[in-house]
């Protein structure tokens, strides 16, 4: 049986599903989800990442960080976090471009928050001479100083979706008509999660709260607040969410988010905003919101570039390959607008490199 027809199934036995849970059951359905039965990454899969563009984006991400851990006094041992690594690529990027930072890789204890274990896998084969260690939740992580990444995880996290009917809301929610699975509207009603957004929405206004994320952003933001540290936190997304921004992608290519469930990968916009209100309240700084581009360039992409061409002479082909990634990552046409960086860290504490406080 189909995860369509699961789903199907269980409508009508129990009625409407919230956006919420049909995001879960299309990616993480264990015998039918999407990152259970897929390699979504590079060429190959179903989208491509930035550390699969360059390795520049992992070194510029793996610096910041050295660079905090020096500037908070090279405390140790520490948790070298990673949150959804992907195939290990961007883990392995920051490790190499830090392995003559004295004393980092000493004290670092790498741990890798996965949910799916063919991921799991592919990351063993890239990361298992370092020892890491994986988790299945970011609650699991230990009490260390924490010095963490999170690069395309937050879209990933299920989202509701509530569209404003007065001074209350209705639900976006998933039925089913004519055998198909279809969207409707729950019955109009007060949402605590919604009280502040009153003030800045007008009826038939569309609004994304993530509530796995602000657990998840409180849970870094107490460790980091109790212990040191920093995460760096980097995704598509805008200070503040307002409309419909829920979409699927397979095979490079957008494609209905009620075709093929489990088939195609989920995603909705980051609100960093309300990531930023949880880190506050935990008791954790955070920096502005910063262009992926703007980020990577004060950190020196630009100078790694030119090194990198020098170093390995290169022309033609190889040449264009290297200037194309650059500008992928950093041209405010490609990533470099879309990708917004949030950083969290101790109020008594610096700024991590690249990002204003």
């Amino acid at each position: 049986m189909t995860l369509a027809q699961l789903i199907i199934d269980r409508i009508r036995q129990d009625g409407p599903i919230s956006i919420a849970n049909y995001m879960a059951d299309c990616l993480l359905h264990p015998v039918h989800g999407y990152y259970t039965t897929h390699d979504p990454f590079g060429a190959q899969g179903d989208f491509v990442t930035a550390p699969e563009i360059s390795q520049m984006f992992g070194e510029m991400v793996g610096l910041c960080l050295a660079q905090t851990w020096m500037d908070q006094g090279r405390p140790a041992p520490i948790a070298l976090a990673e949150l959804g690594p992907g195939r290990g690529t961007l883990m392995a990027d920051i490790l190499r471009a830090t392995r003559s930072v004295p004393g980092f890789h000493a004290a670092a204890r790498i741990a890798l928050v996965e949910a799916s274990p063919g991921l799991r896998a592919v990351q063993k084969e890239t990361l298992g001479p370092f020892g890491p260690v994986w988790l299945d939740r970011a609650e699991a992580l230990p009490d260390l100083p924490l010095f963490a990444v999170a690069n395309e995880f937050f879209d990933a996290l299920p989202v509701r979706q509530f569209v404003r009917a007065g001074p209350g809301w209705r639900e976006r929610r998933i039925g089913v008509q004519d055998d198909a699975l279809v969207f409707g509207l729950g019955t109009p009603a007060a949402q605590a999660d919604l009280a502040d957004r009153l003030a800045d929405t007008k009826d038939g206004d569309l609004v994304e709260i993530r509530p796995a994320a602000e657990a998840i952003a409180t849970c870094l933001a107490r460790r980091i607040a109790d212990h040191g540290g920093a995460a760096l936190i980097i995704d598509y997304g805008d200070w503040r969410s307002q409309g419909d921004t829920l979409q699927a992608v397979r095979a490079h290519e957008s494609c209905d988010v009620l075709d093929a469930p489990g088939q195609a990968d989920l995603t909705a916009h980051v609100d960093f905003e309300a990531i930023a209100i949880a880190a506050g309240k935990a008791g954790c700084a955070h920096s502005r919101l910063a262009p992926q581009g703007v980020f990577l360039e004060r950190l020196g992409i630009t100078a790694r570039a030119q090194a990198l061409a020098a170093a390995d002479n290169l022309t033609g082909t190889a040449l264009d390959l290297l200037v194309s990634a650059h500008r992928r990552l950093t041209h405010p046409d490609e990533m470099g607008n879309l990708f917004k960086i949030l950083g969290l860290y101790p109020h008594d504490c610096a700024t991590p490199p690249g990002l204003d406080p």
